[in-house]
């Protein structure tokens, strides 16, 4: 194996943290933040919704598995770098494609091992999220602090655009029932294959269509995505969100589609100190009472106040752990969205259902 370089880690605060570089050797900025999930590092690099973000892993061993190409939940890595405790070149998984470090090379992503990811999660938690910056090839902290300076706030900035289809495109199954136009706003591949899985012909459309080129495809219902970034900044969306609304089809949206919902509707959002991002987070379901055991990834919540002030959203889910809002619905329409990724295998299929009952209300409409 060959010796790791020297790599630096720079927060906003001033705090420094050296280790060895993995991936790319280079240079690297973004927002950091951390994931306490335990396994499932590759779907979670290619999640659209990590863009601008480096992301802290908070088990120890990361790579150690490999990577396999059923795994992607995107075309490439998306965060904008790693930073992690051990860090392994070996690929133990014998149907493994290639090692994590060859796909971090070929995605040009950045990343630093050797990190007491313990003590950096710590001191994350007690100061907030904030920017920060990953070089390998340029330790002068001087130097870094001032490219650093540079980087946006993840508030107010909009990212969707970056990652969205350029072009729509198709999942079909075979024989299938319903008709759904997807809005991709950072979508991940297995949200669309959990709708074609339930008979469902899913059309993925670019952020920037309008109303009339989604819905010449007479869809039965409308998917909007996940995706990266400052729902405040994204008023275009709301925008068209009102117009489908309009439609009286159902809707339903997860986590950005969640919010830019809630924004349609009169609703606000605001920045979470630290977020949620991991695979055990807690939600209680109000309408049955029932627990569910969630994956979740979001920097942004929708607030409760406003909630409190608008009497046509009913809210359908709440966090166990903050008692923020995890799930809202509006009443009297088949419109609901979830703050949480119900087509990830974190309980492993607690959240399911919610595409079934997507599924089951693009049934209503259409008889």
């Amino acid at each position: 194996m060959e010796e790791r370089k020297p790599a630096v880690l720079l927060l906003e605060d001033g705090s420094v943290f050296n280790g060895y570089a993995v991936g790319k050797i280079g240079t690297t900025t973004g927002e950091i933040a951390f994931n306490t999930g335990m396994t499932g590092y590759q779907e979670v690099f290619t999640d659209p919704s990590y863009l601008g973000q480096i992301l802290i892993m908070n088990t120890p061993h990361i790579g150690n598995y490999g990577v396999h190409p059923n795994e992607n939940e995107s075309s490439s890595i998306k965060i904008s770098g790693l930073v992690t405790k051990k860090y392994s070149d070996v690929a133990s998984r014998a149907s493994a494609s290639g090692s994590l470090d060859e796909m971090m090379i070929a995605n040009n992503c950045v990343g630093i091992s050797d990190i007491d990811t313990r003590a950096l999660v710590r001191h994350i938690r007690s100061k907030g999220v904030m920017n920060s910056i990953i070089s390998s090839d340029n330790l002068d902290i001087e130097f870094l602090k001032s490219e650093l300076s540079k980087v946006p706030s993840m508030a107010g900035l909009e990212l969707s655009s970056k990652v969205s289809t350029k072009e729509f495109y198709d999942f079909i199954p075979d024989n299938p029932s319903y008709k759904v136009a997807l809005l991709d706003l950072g979508v991940k591949r297995s949200i669309a294959q959990c709708l074609a899985d339930r008979g469902c012909h899913v059309r993925v459309f670019p952020m920037d269509s309008s109303i009339e080129e989604m819905s010449s495809f007479q869809p039965d219902g409308y998917m909007l995505s996940n995706g990266p970034g400052d729902p405040g900044a994204m008023q275009t969306t709301v925008s068209l969100v009102k117009e489908i609304i309009a439609q009286d089809k159902p809707i339903f949206g997860i986590c950005l589609g969640h919010q830019v919902l809630a924004l349609s509707q009169g609703l606000t959002t605001e920045k979470m100190f630290n977020g949620h991002r991991g695979i055990n987070h807690p939600i209680k379901n109000l309408k049955t009472g029932k627990g569910e055991i969630t994956s979740q990834n979001h920097g942004f919540v929708v607030s409760k106040e406003s909630v409190k002030n608008n009497p046509s959203i009913q809210v359908t889910h709440i966090h166990l752990n903050d008692d923020t809002i995890a799930g809202i619905e509006i009443i009297d329409k088949p419109i609901f969205s979830v703050q949480y990724h119900p087509e990830a295998s974190a309980g492993p299929h607690d959240s399911r259902y919610l595409f079934d009952q997507f599924i089951d209300n693009m049934k209503k409409y259409k008889n």
